[in-house]
C-alpha cells in the first residue's frame, strides 16, 4: 500500500478511504456520474456502520440532477458516539429503515430529498425531484411528506415552492434545467413532452410554446453522448426535416446551454418577438405539424 501511495497509484481521500482508480469512462456523462458516485461513497466508507444520507443517498440510488461534487457526509446511529471524520460531516439523524445499495446502507429516497433539496440551487433541486418522481422512487404523497420534513432546515423557506414546480414527465436533468430557467425568465413552456404528428409518424417534443396563429416553438435538449453517434445524427436530421415548417420553429440545445441560461435567454427573445402569451396545453391533446393545430389524442 505504501508503495502505491508514494507512486500516486492510489490516492488517500480521507482517513481509511483510498481511491484505487477505476477504468476510464467511455463518455462525458459517465465521467460526471463517476465523480458523483465517488463523492457519495466517501462518507459511508469513512465511518464504520455509517450511512449515506442526503445527496449521497440520492446519488447511490440512481436519482439524477445533482451537482457533480456533493458534500461528504454520513449519518451514525444516535446511540453511537460521534467520531471525528475530518472533512466528512457526521450527522445524527434517525433513519428507521435504511436501504442497502451494493452493501452501502442509505437513507431511503422518500426521506433523503428533505435533507438535500434545501441545500441545492433552484434548478438542481427541481431536477432532483423530477428524476426521483420519474423513476417512481418518490410518490405524490411521499413528495408532500418530504417537503414537510424540510421545516426548520437552513434554506427550507426558499425551497418551499420548488417542490410543486417538479414535473415527473421530464426525461433528463437538462430538460428540467431548461424548463425551470425558462419559467424563471417569465416564459414557462405551454407543453412538456408534447406528442406531435408529422407526416406518418409520431414524435415527442421536449418543450413547446404555442405561438399566435397556432404555430409552435419547439425546444429539444440533446444529450451529447447519444446524439454524437452517426445513426443518431441521421435520425435527428430526419426528425428536424419533418418538424420544421413555415409555422414551426425548432431550436436544439445542449445540457450545458440549459444549465447556463442560454436556453432561457434565446427562448425569451424569440417569444417576445412573436408576441407570445401563455396558452397551456393539456395532456390529452397532440399537435398536427402539417395543419398547425391541436387535436384530442390518447397517445399519452
Amino acid at each position: 500500500m505504501s508503495r502505491r501511495l508514494e507512486s500516486t497509484e492510489w490516492e488517500r481521500v480521507v482517513r481509511g478511504v483510498y481511491d484505487v482508480g477505476v477504468p476510464e469512462p467511455a463518455s462525458l456523462s459517465e465521467r460526471l456520474d463517476q465523480r458523483r458516485r465517488r463523492s457519495a461513497l466517501v462518507g459511508p466508507l469513512s465511518q464504520p456502520s455509517g450511512m449515506a444520507v442526503g445527496l449521497g443517498a440520492i446519488v447511490l440510488q440512481g436519482v439524477r440532477g445533482t451537482p457533480v461534487e456533493i458534500p461528504w457526509e454520513v449519518a451514525v446511529a444516535r446511540a453511537q458516539p460521534r467520531q471525528s471524520a475530518g472533512p466528512v460531516r457526521v450527522r445524527r439523524i434517525l433513519v428507521s429503515e435504511p436501504v442497502q445499495v451494493q452493501g452501502i446502507p442509505c437513507m431511503p429516497v422518500p426521506q433523503a430529498p428533505g435533507l438535500a433539496v434545501p441545500s441545492l440551487n433552484h434548478i438542481d433541486a427541481v431536477a432532483v425531484i423530477d428524476s426521483a418522481r420519474r423513476q417512481r422512487l418518490l410518490s405524490d404523497a411521499e413528495l408532500q411528506w418530504a417537503r414537510s420534513t424540510t421545516v426548520g432546515r437552513r434554506g427550507a423557506r426558499l425551497s418551499w415552492s420548488w417542490w410543486v414546480e417538479s414535473d415527473a414527465r421530464a426525461e433528463s436533468p437538462a430538460e428540467s434545467w431548461a424548463r425551470v430557467s425558462c419559467a424563471d425568465a417569465g416564459f414557462p413552456p405551454d407543453a412538456v413532452q408534447l406528442w406531435a404528428w408529422a407526416g406518418d409518424r409520431w414524435y415527442r417534443l421536449d418543450l413547446a410554446w404555442v405561438l399566435p396563429g397556432g404555430g409552435l416553438l419547439i425546444v429539444e435538449i440533446d444529450g451529447r453522448d447519444v446524439h454524437d453517434r452517426v445513426d443518431a445524427l441521421f435520425a435527428d436530421r430526419e426528425r428536424q426535416n419533418r418538424l420544421v415548417t413555415t409555422r414551426t420553429i425548432l431550436r436544439r440545445y445542449t445540457g450545458r446551454d440549459a444549465r447556463t441560461g442560454v436556453v432561457a435567454t434565446e427562448v425569451s427573445v424569440l417569444l417576445r418577438r412573436h408576441g407570445w402569451s401563455p396558452r397551456p396545453v393539456g395532456d390529452d391533446v397532440a399537435y398536427d405539424v402539417e395543419r398547425a393545430g391541436f387535436f384530442l389524442s390518447r397517445c399519452r
